[in-house]
């Protein structure tokens, strides 16, 4: 494809012609011109542009709006309009609509105080099919507020022949809708009578006429709104000279060229006084001139302002006894304005263009470049040049379209346009082309050229004919740029403006006069590293020339390694992270339009011809301060009693002080009487009392905050009123005396009359509102107030209202108050259906493509209405994130700025008009992962006890790690400085956060940095942490044994490694293999040993022992004594519930204690102290033998769950059985006490069972250590018929499980083991039975898997209180102390056991399986139910 491109371009033969770009207006001609040149292989520039921008608008609420805007084409262009930067969706939209001219028509504009739908920035975008897209000009529409008086006119006196004003101040934006009225009747305005830009009324040369009643009137639309009425008397002349005095002084304006400026200056006395102006201390001369006008009264009118009018203004007023000045600055700002349009431009792919743009303005205007309506972003191949120019390098197809250069500035903005087209070459002529360019090599290659020589073509070898083009772009880039050599037959060519250390891709084409041919292959070249640069400018100073200005001064670099071709000067706010920067020609700049009073850095850099040097280090310089550019803030007044008043405020918003504020000036006066000010300055503390003021009277208060450089602007006035008398307030009001409210719909109207206790202080009111309850909310209103407006309220719904006074000693007693408002008219719309098949796309680590269906729609999922859909999108980490949302008309939406390598979950709403959905089901994506942007933290290195040369790392993992870390690389150094290559290197795997090092050199200070990895990469280094390794000591010197191991030293197992890395000592390795192997040996030797002896115990006893296994099934006839033992009636596992044996006979055996089986928590008494310690010994003790290793692979290996638990308790004659229902064995909260195992064979017991099930709990620890074991009991799957039917005596016991006892003893002598006595039973009451393990198998004594248990006889007494275990499923419960009897002697038992084979018959075994089956029918049913 590249070489076909390169076949189109090089068979232009005017390609030089395109070079040239002439001006704006030859475009046409150049257009023709062209034309003919190529036939009709080129198309013509296209005339678009708007032939109407629309402009900004000052409207009123309910007023309609038209923002006008039309745009030519020859093809009909498709008009959209963009309202603050998003479309507008004018289709479904009732209030605004699009004009057949394409202008935007709003009726009955919206504005209240929280609710602007329609103020804001509006753009006409124009769009014609396959051609493109441009853009207007923004235009602002602004919406007068409501109608509101910050001022009033006031009864006034005049002079005949003087000069009177009449206030009406109102916002700036109602101005224009001030009209004034005398007696009701309109006044007329003319050269005597005039109203000023803000609204007050001047009256020169007063007669008797002009007496009367005044009053000013706002018509904005609506009902009119009219101010108090104020009298003027006009009085006959003085006969006495009155001091010459200004009425109103002119104040400073900023104005736009060609706008109008009124600068008010009215003067008072006798002789009346004659007013003249001067301009920057020149004479003003207004008679004869057409734009400076002397209005009524003295003012100044300025018309079709221009830049040379700025300046100061100075109203000096004489009348012959004395002068006055005033003075006030004009400053003139200029929208931007263009000097120099883009032209249109035909261009080829590959080639490079510039478009130019030159614009001025004042503020300098800011220019940026659109695209067919979307912002163009600078890059490598899109660049910004000479402030202003657009550079587009390597020109793709998709590069045509109208670019518009769009400059702005503070008030105002202008875009100009252009087209580029990129042409479609002429066909090569018939006839040979050239093969492809041989040997194309580079000759030389620097930091930012690259020389290229190549061979003729095998199909020319002379190529005197042959011109050649050089195609070239970075690797990896689709953008190529081309190179043409200069005259024919040269085979080499110069490519600059490279980038340094980057590769290049190059091939080159050659053209005979038929055509481009082949291409070359292409050829990689990297240039090399950046070289011969300027060093730092030295001796750079900066010094604050003005409050908004600072120069900078910096000398030649010693080192410029050739030509200095220009300076960039580079600057930064302290505190901010974004760096701007100028090109400077000579040694020294002043940089404009700073903040005054701000910190700012500055730096400079070098560029000689291979480009930028060495930066200069940072100077920081503050600019000069100035007076402060906004007023304090939140100005309060706090009538404190008959005569004071104190004033409280906050100091101007942060970076409007333009310096230190020394103090703040105060000025107040009578409200009656405006001119009588009187002014208060005090220190930089936030408030005031000003005392010494009339009882009962209104004053007005300013402030102004003061710098060293004089008096910012003030606050607006505000008033506050003395008390009649002094009222006491050293208690809280009284309740008000009445309290009435009136419900609407969505509102209620509270109205109230004060406390009759008129003599305490009410310094306001609280209203407090909710539904059911008045604490909900709470709304302070001022003393003088007597009803408000509850707004925002659910219809039908009952509200309590309460009043309460309140003063500065508290709130008094509340008025109580309910009303339920009324029902809305207008029922609710029913909801939408919520999207369905919500889906998250991963894209990068922080991006997310969130798409989903709309059943609302039609099956081809096409949008035609209104609707828009809203995205909501958290992380549970932390758990408190709240949801952000954003709103898409598709039924997609990309979600970006996510953190890598987290969840997130998603969900989508559809709204339409007032209808909205639920949000759907929600989806889940997580980021991929990123590499850690941030170091590991927290490093630490201390040295090893007993080793001086080894020492410890420790680290955390970093703060973003953005994945999973699998590795840390500790380097160390003895040298900071060194190279990062020349470190060592310690690798270490991810889940480890410390690490030895050894054999370092001792009393030396090291270097450590760690660097953590994640599967996406390497993140940064942490910094250098140094330390010093301990001097040599005689105990531990080179070669001799580390020393103070200590006796509890165990070498490591499994490996020659230590767990840190370090090496084990082949002698412990070998002593270690010994000690495994003895252990083993000795093991099976026991265990065979064992197994013999049981057997042949078995045989010799097998009938005695099935006759006594009959009788303990069939022993229904034993009664309740200590020697006569009744067998639990059934203990079944069934679905993982158990039962406990139940005695059917309510008398219990009398041995036992009366302890009931606890209920909960509360029912358990915890044991003595005594006691406690020693259940404590138990538990260690056993743990002691556990392994952890041991236990975690034999239940991987057998992948078994035990199907019910029997413990036993010490003293055989009265074992404690408990059991619940197992929910999950592979809870760690499940567990058995641990001094009692399982029974492997799963029978009754003989000896006395206790009646009642008797069990108490055990601690946290017990619960752990006992988990494994529980886990690894073997499944009765695997149980030998043989096995279920084994029984064992208690002689047998003891032989039997010595293999135990041998594992065991270094049990403290205190622990009583438990032990069981078991007897066979029939084979369906032992079903679900573990099985005993094969007797040749690896014994392994941290399994209960031991067939039977027993102990060896005490050496020292023990309580007689023991503790059993009852399951708890999870809750830790204290123990419970239960007594177990003492065991009878070895005669009883015997003889139990004669009695049991004796009385046990054929016939009862079949009574006892119907009984059985009986059970078995009645649990099913249990169970069932």
């Amino acid at each position: 494809m590249a070489a076909g491109r390169a076949r189109r371009l090089l068979g232009s033969l005017w390609i030089a012609l395109l070079l040239g770009q002439p001006d704006p207006a030859g475009a046409a001609a150049r257009s023709g011109s062209q034309s003919l040149l190529t036939g009709s292989l080129v198309r013509t520039f296209t005339p678009f542009y708007f032939l109407v921008e629309p402009t900004d608008v000052l409207s009123v609420r309910g007023a309609s709006v038209v923002m006008n805007c039309s745009a030519y084409c020859e093809a009909s262009p498709k008009i959209e309009w963009k309202k603050d930067g998003t479309f507008l969706n004018l289709v479904s939209d009732d209030r605004r609509q699009l004009l057949p001219d394409g202008s935007l028509l709003i009726n009955s504009v919206v504005h209240s105080k929280h609710n602007k739908p329609d103020e804001g920035y509006y753009q006409c975008v124009a769009t014609v099919e396959s051609l493109g897209t441009i853009v207007s000009r923004t235009a602002k529409l602004t919406v007068a507020g409501l109608p509101r008086f910050s001022s009033q006119p006031e009864a006034s006196s005049v002079s005949k022949g003087s000069s009177a004003i009449l206030n009406c101040e109102v916002n700036a934006d109602l101005a224009p809708f001030v009209r004034w009225e005398q007696d009701r009747q309109p006044v007329l305005l003319d050269e005597r009578v005039y109203k000023l830009p803000s609204g007050a009324l001047i009256i020169s040369n007063a007669t008797d006429t002009d007496g009367g009643l005044y009053r000013c009137v706002i018509e904005s639309g609506g009902t009119p709104k009219y101010s108090d009425e104020a009298e003027l008397k006009v009085l006959p002349d003085p006969e006495e000279p009155q001091d010459l005095m200004f009425v109103r002084q002119p104040s400073s304006l900023t104005k736009l060229t060609g706008q109008s400026a009124v600068f008010p200056c009215v003067a008072v006395g006798f002789p009346v006084p004659y007013i003249r102006w001067t301009r920057n201390e020149e004479e003003l001369i207004t008679e004869g001139s057409g734009r400076f006008l002397l209005l009524a009264g003295g003012s100044l009118e300025i018309s079709e302002i221009t830049e040379q009018d700025a300046g100061i203004y100075t109203c000096i007023a004489d009348n012959g006894n004395d002068t006055i000045e005033a003075q006030a600055e004009l400053t003139v700002q200029v929208p931007p304005e263009f000097l120099k349009r883009p032209a249109n431009i035909y261009a080829h792919e590959s080639m490079d263009i510039v478009f130019e743009c030159e614009v001025t303005g004042k503020p300098t205007p800011t220019v940026k470049w659109v695209k067919n309506g979307d912002m163009v972003i600078p890059s490598d191949y899109f660049k910004i040049i000479k402030e202003h120019n657009l550079q587009v390098l390597g020109l793709v197809k998709s590069d045509e379209g109208f670019y518009q250069c769009i400059a702005e500035n503070d008030v105002g903005n202008a875009q100009a346009g252009a087209q580029l087209i990129i042409l479609d070459l002429a066909p090569a002529t018939t006839g040979p082309l050239p093969s492809a360019p041989r040997d194309v090599v580079a000759t030389l290659v620097s930091t930012r050229f690259i020389r290229l020589t190549w061979r003729t073509p095998v199909s020319d070898p002379q190529g005197d004919n042959l011109t050649y083009s050089i195609f070239y772009t970075k690797e990896g880039i689709n953008r190529e740029r081309v190179e043409n050599t200069s005259h024919p037959g040269e085979t080499q060519v110069m490519i600059q403006n490279l980038m340094p250390e980057t590769v290049y891709v190059f091939r080159v084409v050659a053209q005979n006069k038929h055509g481009p041919g082949e291409s070359s292959a292409p050829l990689k070249v990297a240039t090399q590293p950046e070289v011969q640069l300027p060093g730092p400018a030295p001796n750079i100073r900066a010094s604050a020339t003005s409050p908004t200005s600072v120069t900078v001064t910096w000398e030649t670099p010693l080192s410029g390694n050739g030509e200095i071709q220009n300076y960039k000067l580079y600057y930064m706010e302290k505190g901010q992270d974004t760096e701007q920067d100028v090109d400077v020609a000579g040694l020294s700049y002043t940089i404009n339009g700073l903040k005054k009073y701000t910190e700012y850095s500055f730096r400079v850099v070098a560029y000689n011809k291979h480009g930028p040097g060495v930066s200069t280090q940072d100077v920081v310089v503050r600019t000069l301060s100035d007076v402060p550019s906004a007023p304090p803030q939140n100005l309060t007044l706090e009538v404190r009693n008959s005569k004071s008043i104190m004033l409280h405020w906050q100091p101007p918003p942060a970076g409007t002080h333009s310096g230190q504020i020394t103090g703040y000036k105060i000025r107040y006066r009578k409200v009656s009487r405006k001119s009588d000010v009187t002014e208060s300055i005090g220190g930089t503390q936030l408030y005031q009392l000003i005392e010494g003021l009339e009882r009962g009277t209104e004053y007005s208060f300013r402030v102004a905050a003061l710098t060293v450089n004089g008096t910012g602007p003030a606050t607006d006035w505000v008033s506050a009123e003395t008390f009649e008398s002094d009222l006491d307030e050293t208690r809280v009001p009284e309740v008000p005396s009445s309290l009435h409210v009136r419900p609407l719909v969505t509102s209620i109207v509270v109205s109230w009359t004060p406390p009759e206790n008129q003599n305490i202080v009410v310094r306001g009111y609280a209203i407090g509102y909710g539904i059911g309850s008045p604490h909900a909310q709470t709304i302070k209103v001022d003393y003088k107030q007597r009803y408000y407006t509850i707004e925002n309220l659910d219809p039908s719904s009952h509200y309590v209202i309460t009043l309460k006074a309140f003063n500065n000693v508290g709130e008094g007693i509340p008025l109580y108050e309910s009303a339920v408002t009324r029902p809305h008219s207008v029922p609710d719309p029913s909801p939408m259906m919520p999207p369905v098949g919500v889906q998250a796309s991963i894209l990068s680590h922080d991006t997310i493509r969130i798409t989903w269906a709309d059943n609302s729609l039609p099956k081809n999922q096409k949008i035609t209405d209104a609707r828009y859909y809203t995205v909501r999108w958290k992380t549970n980490i932390p758990a408190n994130t709240k949801y952000k949302t954003a709103n898409a008309t598709t039924l997609s939406y990309l979600v970006t700025g996510l953190k890598p390598n987290t969840l997130y979950e998603f969900s989508v709403m559809v709204t339409k008009g007032r209808r909205s959905s639920t949000w759907s089901m929600t989806a889940h994506g997580t980021t991929f992962e990123l590499v850690p942007t941030s170091p590991p933290k927290d490093v630490t290195v201390v040295s090893k006890e007993g080793k001086p040369r080894t020492i410890i790392v420790n680290w955390q993992p970093p703060s973003e790690a953005n994945g999973k870390i699998t590795g840390y690389i500790i380097y160390y150094s003895t040298d900071v400085n060194a190279e990062i290559h020349d470190w060592v290197i310690e690798p270490v795997v991810g889940n480890r956060l410390t690490h030895q090092i050894q054999e370092l050199t001792l009393d030396t200070p090291y270097y450590f940095k760690i660097q953590a990895r994640n599967s996406k990469g390497m993140g940064p280094m942490s910094e250098a942490v140094q330390f010093r390794t301990p001097k040599a000591s005689g105990s531990a010197g080179k070669g001799s044994r580390p020393v103070d191991i200590g006796p509890d030293y165990k070498p490591p197992l499994g490996g020659s490694n230590s767990p840190h890395g370090s090496p084990t000592s082949p002698l412990d390795s070998n002593m270690l293999l010994v000690i495994i192997v003895s252990v083993g040996v000795i093991t099976i030797v026991i265990v065979v040993i064992v197994a013999v002896f049981c057997t042949r115990r078995t045989t010799s006893h097998q009938k005695k022992k099935r006759a006594a296994c009959k009788s303990v099934n069939g022993s229904h006839k034993y009664k309740g004594n200590s020697k006569d033992v009744k067998p639990p009636d059934l203990w079944i596992h069934h679905e993982r519930l158990e039962l406990k044996p139940i005695d059917k006979s309510p008398d219990p055996n009398p041995i036992m204690t009366d302890t009931p089986i606890p209920r909960n928590s509360q029912d358990i008494t915890p044991v003595d102290n005594s006691m406690d310690s020693n259940i404590h010994q138990r538990r260690n003790s056993y743990r002691g033998h556990e392994s952890e290793d041991s236990m975690s692979t034999l239940a991987g290996r057998r992948g078994m769950r035990p199907k019910m638990m029997m413990p036993f308790d010490s003293q055989p004659p009265q074992p404690v059985i408990s059991a619940h229902p197992i929910h999950s064995l592979d809870n760690p909260h499940h567990h058995f006490h641990s001094g009692s195992l399982a029974s492997p064979t799963r029978s009754y017991l003989h000896h006395q069972v206790s009646p009642w099930p008797i069990g108490t709990s055990m601690s946290h620890s017990d619960r752990a250590n006992s988990t494994e074991s529980v886990r690894n009991t073997p499944s009765t799957d695997t149980m030998p018929a043989s096995s279920s039917q084994t029984c064992a005596d208690h002689q047998d016991l003891e032989s039997t499980t010595g293999s135990y006892l041998a594992n065991t003893q270094e049990e403290d002598s205190a622990q009583n083991l438990p032990t069981a006595h078991v007897r066979p039973s029939h084979p369906l009451k032992s079903f679900a039975v573990p099985a005993i393990p094969p007797a040749g198998s690896t014994y392994d004594p941290a399994l209960p898997s031991t067939p039977l248990l027993t102990q060896q006889a005490p050496a020292h007494p023990v309580h007689s209180v023991k503790t059993a275990s009852i399951g708890t499923l999870g809750r830790t419960r204290p123990p419970m102390p239960v007594v177990v009897p003492s065991a009878p002697d070895v005669q009883e038992t015997t003889r139990m056991l004669e009695d049991s084979e004796s009385n046990y018959e054929p016939d009862e075994l079949t009574k006892e399986m119907a009984h059985l089956e009986g059970l078995m029918k009645d649990l099913n049913a249990i169970t069932t139910a």
